[in-house]
Order: structure tokens, then C-alpha cells, then sequence
């Protein structure tokens, strides 16, 4: 975690969770981790994760979503929406898993590898289907980052629908910093607003997760039913709503600013240590395949809804 904070800092327009999650896929695939540490490192992946996602409420602001107008806030849920529901459909026709097509679908559609925790939080998962889902996130977010600014190029789109594409289409908040600052200055503010709108959607779209999984009779591995809404989403919800009346004052907002970074850098290296090559490889074809499914499908209609609306 220090190394990528630090890298962050040196790197300008790179997050240093991007690289967290990274360095712990690297790490995981070249060194043996101690059996000592998996206590730690299950902990960071949880309960520190969970934490931070309350505290990325705290960058959420209601009435700058509001700005956007309501055709481009119909657009994210059309893009969470469709995004997960033909992900789940065509995953069920190629035979995945119903858990990992759920969590392909949400991690893609919402916002990366919270969207996939959350889901664990709501769903009977294995650690092996969580690990894939953020294997993807990775793997297709890290890769459409240069191909949105080269396709915006090539459509002729000005820096600001390029900004609002990147933010509808790329799966992780870091991944969209990136491609933002890699289109230009114009872009990479509406690109994050309409990334920390899919962010919001994690509220509602858990919710109803949480209904069909309590109606199914799914029970959580300790035998558990699964909660309808998580506590860490009610914390982001209400994080989101103070962020949004302005009652903190600046210093304060800062300080949990940064404490929301080391805790979300913590977390993404965590989830990056379960990220194995090996892993991957033996899930098989279908996974990776709709995992690209899934991000050609969230970035058309991302594209298509953007070009409707402007």
C-alpha cells in the first residue's frame, strides 16, 4: 500500500489504488505469500474495504450529480441497467455460474471491485469467483483506458462527450481518472461525475440484489440469510447526503478524503493479492470472454445514450 501512495504521488494522473491493486496482482503471481498474513490481508479485503466505500460517499455530491441534467443521469441507469442484466443473460447462455456472472455483471456496470464486494456482501460467492470478477476489472478497465481516448479521437468527439463516454464505460474511479487526463483537461470532470454517478447506483441496485437473494433462499457461507442492503451501502448513502449539505468543514473533509484513499489503496492491494494467473487460467475461456462482452456492451451504451443527450 505504501509503495503505490507513493508511486501515486510521483505519478501525476495515476491513483494509487489503480496501482495497488496492481503491485498485489504482481506480488501474488511472483512471490508465496506467508500463511501468517492471510488474517491481515482477508481483513483489509473486508471489513477496510467496507470502510472505505462509506468514505467514497463523502465524494459524492448530490446536487453536482443533479447538474448533469436528466438525460445523462437516465443514461447511467441505462448503462447499469442493461449492463447487468445482458451480462447475466448472455453469461447464462455460456453455461457461467449464476454467482460469477453476477458479479462480472455488477463489477463492470457499477464500479469495479467495490460493485464486486458488495455483491459478496449480499450473495453466496466463493473467494475463487470474487478473485476472477477483480482479476477482469483490471484486466479489461486498465485496457480500455487507452482505447476510449483513441475512439473518442476517431469519432470526433469534443474533449467533453469524450469525458462523459470514459465515465459511463470504464469499470474502476481510478481507471476513469486516467483515461480523463489522458483526453484532456475538459474531460476528466464530467468523466468522474458520471463515474460517481454509476458509483450511486451501488445503493439501489444491492438493494434489489438483497430482495431476490432472501427470495431465493440463498444463504451466506456462516448460514446466514443475506442482508437486504449491506451496512457499508446505508454508511455510503449517508456519507454521500453529509458530503452533500456541506455541514463538514473543508480541513475535515480533506483528512477523510485521505483516510478514504489508504483505506480503498489497502483494500485494492488485498483484493489484488487473490489475483492469480493461475487462477484465471483455470476458470476457463468463458469468464474472460464475458467479461469482454460486458465491457463492449456497458461502452456502447454508454456511447449511444451520450450522443442522444448532447
Amino acid at each position: 500500500m505504501a509503495v503505490s501512495l507513493v508511486l501515486g504521488w510521483l505519478i501525476p494522473g495515476v491513483s494509487p489504488l489503480l496501482i495497488a491493486i496492481v503491485v498485489g496482482a504482481l506480488i501474488a503471481n511472483v512471490v508465496r505469500m506467508p500463511r501468517v498474513l492471510a488474517p491481515g490481508i482477508a481483513v483489509a479485503a473486508k471489513w477496510v474495504l467496507r470502510v472505505g466505500i462509506v468514505l467514497l460517499g463523502l465524494s459524492v455530491s448530490l446536487q453536482d450529480i443533479a447538474g448533469l441534467g436528466f438525460g445523462m443521469i437516465a443514461v447511467v441507469v441505462a448503462v447499469v441497467g442493461v449492463g447487468i442484466l445482458t451480462t447475466v443473460w448472455i453469461g447464462g447462455l455460456m453455461g457461467v455460474p449464476r454467482a460469477q456472472r453476477l458479479l462480472i455483471a455488477c463489477g463492470f456496470s457499477i464500479c469495479g471491485a467495490a460493485a464486486v464486494a458488495a455483491v459478496e456482501g449480499v450473495t453466496d460467492s466463493e473467494d475463487e469467483d470474487v478473485a476472477t470478477a477483480v482479476g477482469l476489472v483490471v484486466l479489461y478497465g486498465s485496457l480500455v483506458i487507452p482505447v476510449i481516448p483513441l475512439l473518442s479521437g476517431v469519432l470526433g468527439l469534443t474533449e467533453h462527450q469524450a469525458g462523459l463516454w470514459a465515465g459511463g464505460s470504464i469499470h474502476e474511479v481510478a481507471q476513469v481518472v486516467a483515461a480523463g487526463g489522458t483526453i484532456g483537461s475538459a474531460a476528466l470532470a464530467p468523466a468522474v461525475l458520471v463515474k460517481l454517478t454509476r458509483v450511486v447506483m451501488l445503493a439501489p441496485i444491492m438493494t434489489i440484489v438483497g430482495i431476490r437473494a432472501r427470495r431465493s433462499g440463498t444463504a451466506a457461507r456462516n448460514g446466514k440469510r443475506p442482508p437486504i442492503v449491506p451496512l457499508f451501502v446505508v454508511g455510503f448513502v449517508l456519507a454521500a447526503l453529509v458530503a452533500s449539505s456541506g455541514v463538514l468543514p473543508e480541513p475535515v473533509m480533506g483528512a477523510l478524503g485521505t483516510l478514504e484513499t489508504w483505506c480503498l489503496s489497502m483494500a485494492m492491494f488485498a483484493l489484488g493479492l487473490g489475483v492469480k494467473a493461475k487462477e484465471l487460467v483455470r476458470v476457463g475461456f468463458k469468464p474472460v470472454l464475458l467479461g469482454a462482452i460486458s465491457t463492449v456492451v456497458v461502452a456502447a451504451t454508454a456511447l449511444g445514450g451520450m450522443l442522444v443527450v448532447t
